[in-house]
This record gives structure tokens, sequence and C-alpha cells, in this order.
């Protein structure tokens, strides 16, 4: 893996939504809904299943475009912008249903993901994927089709990074994975901040978000409930109770 860069800004606001509203139809699924996310944080998105965490993911990716509200990527409005456009300012998105392609290989997988570095990034290998992926490597031959649920996770991550993007949106990784892979996933996310990348991940497993998050916010029906680290979330039991428990 490449060593982190030392000189990566920390504490810019790369990433904030303001007064969102984005609907399906008629339903409106996101209200009003604002958070900030700072270059080099892991944080992550909580709430419950139907709480508007993979519409949040979708809205920021233009995949849903918002009927108001402000998203802005390292100070530009993107509401309104093709998602292909998006994704080329260095938003990387990984789905929560992967979309890898069964028929292709680990290999010819990661070529489809594959676009041009980025200034000031250095860019993502296959050595380096397969270092941060061991599965990966001891699989590369193999299709899509033949991997685990898990495996086939850390393909979409790593097609993912081979775009070189500078924000990673994660929806949903530990989602039906086995407990050792969602070690492997953790360590993974990790090492990602290290090497300087942001990333936004939504979860309902609040153990997987407390070993991997610097903060949190959590959503219920579209809204912002709290937003904070998780050391302060820890500290509030109720507002866990009320609004992550089962």
């Amino acid at each position: 893996m490449a060593a982190p860069c030392s000189n990566r800004k920390r504490g810019h606001r790369v990433l904030e939504l303001s007064a969102v509203n984005s609907f399906y139809g008629k339903a409106h699924v996101l209200g009003d809904l604002s958070f900030t996310v700072e270059r080099g944080q892991v944080v992550a998105l909580l709430g419950r299943n139907g709480a508007g965490k993979t519409t949040t993911m979708k809205s920021i990716m233009q995949l849903v475009t918002p009927q108001s509200g402000s998203i802005t990527f390292q100070g530009v409005e993107i509401i309104g912008l093709p998602s292909h456009r998006v994704a080329k300012m260095g938003l990387g998105y990984v789905p929560e249903e992967r979309r890898i392609f069964t028929d292709l290989t680990v290999l010819e997988n990661l070529e489809v993901g594959r676009q041009p570095p980025r200034d000031g990034l250095a860019p993502w290998t296959q050595d380096m994927l397969f270092a941060l992926f061991p599965n990966l490597a001891e699989r590369r031959n193999n299709r899509g089709k033949e991997l685990s649920g898990g495996e086939q996770q850390m393909l979409t991550i790593a097609r993912t990074l081979m775009g070189n993007p500078r924000f990673v949106l994660l929806d949903e990784p530990s989602e039906g994975i086995a407990p050792v892979i969602v070690e492997q996933l953790a360590r993974a996310i990790l090492q990602l901040k290290a090497e300087g990348l942001t990333v936004l991940l939504s979860e309902q497993n609040l153990h997987f978000a407390q070993a991997v998050a610097d903060s949190a916010v959590i959503i219920e029906g579209g809204s912002r409930k709290y937003a904070g680290t998780l050391a302060d979330l820890d500290a509030h039991p109720e507002i866990r109770d009320a609004y992550l428990s089962v």
C-alpha cells in the first residue's frame, strides 16, 4: 500500500447537505436533511431499515434528484448534475446490491472500474487492492458468480477504488456478510482512511460503525436526529435506544 499522505489537509468540509428533500414519486423520503463530512473522516450514517440511508446515498450521487435543498462536493453544487459527472469529480459509490459483473473474472471486474489518476492522489493498482483484500488475490481468475457474498462485497469496493475516488460512499457494507469478512472490511476501511480517503458509510450495525467511524449521523424518517462523535453517542444511550434499537 502507498504510504499515507502526511500533507493531506483534514478538517476541511468536503461534503455538505443542506435542507435536502428527496421523493420517490409522491413519497417524501428525505425531509430537510442536513449534515457535513470533513476531509479524511469516516462518518457513519446510522438508522433503522427504511430510515432513508440509501436514498441519502443515491441523492448524493444524483441517482435520485432532490427536489429542493443543496448538496455541495468540494464547494461545488452537484444537484442536477448527471451521475457520471458526479463520479468524475471523485465520488465513488458502492451500492448495497453490489452490481458486479458475474460472468467476468475478478481481474476483469477491476479493469472495468479503472479511471485515470487524480491530482494529488496516488493511483490504486491491482497489487494494492490485492494487499487490501487478500481473498481477491487468491481468486483473481474466478468469475464474480463464483465468489461468496463477502468476496463480492470486497470486489465491489475494489472496483470502485480502481476509479481513484477522493470520497467513497459505502451503502450497508456489512449487511448479510459473515463475521470474519466483516472484520476484514473494517480493517480495509481503516486503511482507506490512512490512505487519505474520506468515507461515508450507511449502517444498521452500530458495532461495525464504532470500529471504523470518527463520527455518526442518525436519521429517522429521512430527517437528522443526531450528529456527533460515537463517544458522545455512547454517553447518550437514550438516543441510541430511540433511533437504533430494533
